[in-house]
C-alpha cells in the first residue's frame, strides 16, 4: 500500500515538473532564432522536455513493479 502511495506522489511531482517545463517563462527563454543541429531551439527544447518526462514516468511506473 505504501508503495502505491509513493508512486502516486512521484507521478504528481512529475506532473508539476511538466507544468513547470512547459510554462511561459521557460518557453520564452528558448524562443530565439538560434538553431541546434538545424532545428529551432524552441522545438529542440520541447522535444527534449517531452522525452525527459516520458522517460521519468517510465522509470516511476516500471520501477514500482519490482
Amino acid at each position: 500500500m505504501a508503495n502505491r502511495t509513493l508512486r502516486a506522489q512521484r507521478l504528481v511531482a512529475l506532473f508539476l515538473l511538466g507544468c513547470l517545463l512547459f510554462s511561459y517563462p521557460l518557453l520564452a527563454l528558448f524562443d530565439s532564432p538560434q538553431r541546434l543541429f538545424g532545428i529551432p531551439l524552441l522545438f529542440a527544447y520541447l522535444f527534449a522536455a517531452w522525452a525527459l518526462l516520458i522517460l521519468l514516468m517510465m522509470l516511476v511506473v516500471e520501477g514500482s513493479r519490482r
